[in-house]
């Protein structure tokens, strides 16, 4: 009679999570892909550095309101709904006045005027510079970060850093993870968060701007089945 063979040893799923704490930079993503796309327009368009041409103005102007949005993510928090809710109210009041002035330009002609004098112009070069410009500083911000990162594994906690590949060592068993969203624009851009890993008789580790922040958590869950720790909104009162 032949023996039966002895069960193999169930394998995690997920051995060990990567976590990245990213800069801010990586929000300027939208302006990248505007600043790509204006300057192919501008390389293979026809007669674009023309003031009459209308499309050309338009690619330059929603550029710049993109790259101004942009900035205002990185420059201000909106840590509530309600903050959040009151810029997209002030500016649907600023576009609709613009639209308004536009098609009725006889209510105040001054502005009527210089909105449509404001036909903002600038050719391929600018657009080629300012992605090359962008491009460079995301690549050497990407290639620090391999340098700089943590690595989350069932019975610890190793963090990377270093040109030499140093390494530190913490103990995982008994982790608490904690996860705070403090930006809401930030959040839609990239699900990105703030993520605490608070180990056993340790200092809290603080990972700022973690992309798709509720997948990692989830993950390393998955993996050290840890305790999770709700945290309220920046700002809310309690209950």
């Amino acid at each position: 009679m032949s023996q039966a063979p002895a069960p193999s040893k169930k394998t995690p799923e997920v051995e060990s999570v990567i976590v990245v704490s990213y800069p801010k930079i990586i929000f300027l993503y939208p302006t990248m892909i505007m600043a790509f796309v204006t300057a192919v327009y501008m390389t293979f368009g026809h007669d674009v550095l023309n003031p009459a041409n209308s499309t050309s103005a338009l690619m330059n102007t929603l550029f710049l309101g993109i790259f101004g949005i942009n900035l205002v993510v990185l420059a201000f928090d909106f840590p509530r709904t309600t903050s959040l809710t009151m810029f997209f109210c002030i500016a649907a009041i600023v576009l609709g006045l613009v639209l308004l002035f536009t098609l009725k330009p006889e209510l105040l002609p001054a502005i009527t005027t210089f909105l449509l004098k404001f036909r903002p112009a600038a050719n391929a070069t600018f657009y080629w510079t300012f992605l090359a410009i962008l491009g460079g500083i995301f690549a050497v911000s990407f290639l620090t970060l391999s340098f700089d990162y943590w690595e989350v594994r069932a019975n610890e906690i190793l963090h990377h850093h270093g040109f030499l590949s140093n390494l530190v060592r913490r103990s995982a068993p008994n982790l608490r993870l904690e996860n705070e969203i403090n930006d809401l624009f930030e959040y839609m851009l990239l699900r990105s968060g703030r993520l605490i890993l608070n180990p056993s008789n340790e200092r809290p580790i603080v990972l700022d701007n973690v992309p798709f922040i509720k997948h990692k958590e989830a993950q390393i869950m998955k993996l050290l089945g840890a305790l999770k720790v709700d945290i309220r909104e920046e700002g809310e009162e309690e209950a």
